[in-house]
Order: C-alpha cells, then structure tokens, then sequence
C-alpha cells in the first residue's frame, strides 16, 4: 500500500507546484495593495484640504 502512495503524492506535489503559482498571486496581492494605498492617501488628502477649508471660514 505504501509502495502506490509515494509515488502517488509525488505526482500530487508536482502537480500543484506547476498549478499554484505563488509568484503570481504575490503580484497580485502586491497590486492591489498599491491601488488601496493610493486611493487611501487621495482620501487622506481630500479629508486634510476639507479641514483646512472649515477652519479658514
């Protein structure tokens, strides 16, 4: 039994090597963490500039 299931999970773990690439979803992740960090630094802006706006009348 033993002897069908290395070969079995070796073929499994090369599978899901060649299918998950974690470079990919590391791109992604890093994209999409650039695009919240600008929109929120347009936002931090725009709450800065209304502030500044009330307090000078």
């Amino acid at each position: 039994m033993s002897f069908f299931r290395l070969p079995f999970l070796a073929a499994l773990l090369v599978l899901l090597t060649f299918s998950l690439s974690s470079c990919d979803a590391i791109g992604t992740i890093f994209k999409a963490g650039a695009w919240t960090a600008l929109i929120g630094i347009f936002l931090l802006i725009l709450l800065f500039w209304f502030i500044v706006r009330k307090m000078r009348g």
